[in-house]
């Protein structure tokens, strides 16, 4: 038998992070704002910090057409390599609003953002570190987000 472990930091709230981290979060609670999602009212807002220092925000995007909508992280990543073909991303902060509820909890990314960034960690040589939280409350730290999805299937699998 074998075993696959997944280790991330659990910190009390936002106040636990560094500086840099802690401004991260806080534009990615903001760029919550930003999101367009009149159909499940679920606002979520992410930011990278890139290897050059640049910072770019991607937040979800909903249509009528549910669910072709797209979520904050894969705008995120659309953006950060166009913006800056060739720059790595150092570090991604998720939150998100819940305007029916509650958003206290940490957000992960769905499936297919699990997959988008692990190729973007292929790609960049270099691991993304996550920062998972909501408006308030609980923060979850991941030093890579290949972390999120193991036995994955990669363009390695193709050759």
């Amino acid at each position: 038998m074998k075993e696959i472990v997944f280790q991330y930091q659990v910190l009390e709230n936002a106040s636990a992070l560094s500086s840099e981290d802690a401004q991260l979060l806080q534009k990615a609670r903001s760029a919550t704002s930003k999101a367009y999602a009149p159909y499940s009212q679920f606002q979520v807002g992410a930011v990278a910090m890139l290897n050059n220092g640049e910072t770019i925000e991607g937040s979800n995007q909903e249509n009528a057409s549910y669910p072709v909508g797209i979520c904050a992280e894969r705008v995120l990543l659309s953006a950060a390599s166009t913006l800056y073909h060739g720059v790595a991303i150092k570090t991604i902060a998720i939150s998100y609003h819940n305007l029916k509820g509650e958003s206290k909890n940490p957000v992960s990314p769905c499936g297919i953002c699990r997959q988008s960034l692990l190729e973007q960690t292929i790609r960049q040589h270099q691991p993304i570190k996550l920062i998972l939280s909501g408006m308030e409350g609980v923060v979850y730290i991941l030093e890579d987000a290949a972390a999120l999805l193991p036995l994955s299937f990669t363009a390695a699998d193709m050759k």
